[in-house]
């Protein structure tokens, strides 16, 4: 059992100091070597109190439907040491153990932009970032909530009045349902958010 992960850079700062990451980095190892010559792909979910989260289940029961060892970590920055753990560090810690990918959520999907080499057209238009994907020592920030919910909207919301929409919640995913609902030319968006800052 890895008691302490050390060493590392991340933008020219020390990284992976805090021992909550032991346990995830054991389990990687564990199921890496249990799978040693299937097509492997690492991915995590960064976020704050997700350890409820049902994401890990359902990506890894997808990708053993599709012959893939698809190995989905839970990165819970209210799990790590003290609870005071950087995102940076995370960021750092998933570089340093291969991570091809990483989704983010609550509070991170702004927060992130900053330490990222580089923003797909809707995530730098919307301001906010779910998926990061990790090549070549870059850090790619995607946003899929756009496609998501604009499909959806368009599927689900035909006949639907459009004139004016109420949206609740202003944070990473309601900037980008602002963005979808904007695109497919609504008439009024009213914004409400409980932090009238976001709003």
């Amino acid at each position: 059992m890895l008691a302490r992960i050390t060493g590392g850079t991340c933008r020219g700062k020390a990284v992976i100091r805090e021992d909550g990451l032991a346990s995830v980095a054991t389990s990687i190892k564990t199921r890496r070597d249990a799978a040693p010559d299937t097509q492997r792909i690492l991915v995590g979910l960064i976020g704050r109190g997700i350890q409820l989260s049902r994401t890990p289940a359902m990506h890894e029961a997808e990708g053993r439907a599709r012959g893939i060892a698809y190995i989905y970590r839970l990165l819970d920055a209210d799990g790590m040491g003290d609870g005071r753990v950087r995102l940076e560090e995370i960021l750092a810690f998933a570089s340093h153990f291969g991570f091809d990918g990483l989704n983010v959520t609550f509070p991170y999907k702004q927060e992130i932009i900053p330490l990222l080499d580089e923003l797909s057209e809707a995530a730098e238009a919307i301001g906010s970032v779910n998926t990061v994907v990790l090549r070549g020592g870059r850090r790619i920030g995607h946003n899929t909530d756009l496609h998501g919910f604009r499909e959806s909207f368009r599927r689900d919301m035909v006949g639907a009045r459009h004139d004016s929409v109420l949206l609740l919640g202003a944070g990473g995913a309601g900037a980008a349902i602002a963005y979808a609902l904007l695109e497919s030319g609504i008439g009024q968006l009213h914004l409400f958010d409980v932090a009238q800052a976001r709003a």
